[in-house]
């Protein structure tokens, strides 16, 4: 089975990395590192898996590089928790609303100018 996952670029990665898991949650698992300075990371989010890089490693065109990251969370409060964290020091591209599909939907542009399209289903 294929598997596809994120990669996200980021300035200061040892930060960052630690920035995303206090706002989603997770393991992080260090890849590679030059004295204190985190070059490529991974956030593992139960079956799903964010790579990151620090810039300095992956050398991207410009901050962020075309990467959007779509997030499905498990409760409305959890969506609303995510949405507001990620807002704290982002943009929001388009505010929550109801899906047709008996859910939330959001799309915010994060501090590093990540794109994240939440959603929430209804049961």
């Amino acid at each position: 089975m294929k598997v596809a996952s994120p990669f996200v670029v980021v300035d200061n990665c040892t930060e960052e990395i630690e920035y995303y898991r206090s706002v989603l949650g997770g393991e992080v698992k260090i890849f590679r590192k030059q004295d204190d300075k985190v070059l490529n990371a991974e956030l593992i989010l139960g079956s799903s898996t964010i790579y990151f890089a620090d810039s300095t490693a992956a050398q991207p065109s410009f901050k962020g590089d075309y990467v959007k990251v779509t997030l499905t969370l498990e409760t409305e409060e959890e969506f609303r928790q995510v949405y507001e964290d990620l807002t704290a020091d982002g943009t929001i591209d388009s505010e929550v609303f109801e899906a047709p599909f008996n859910g939330l939907l959001a799309g915010i542009t994060d501090r590093n100018g990540i794109g994240w399209v939440l959603s929430y289903f209804r049961s």
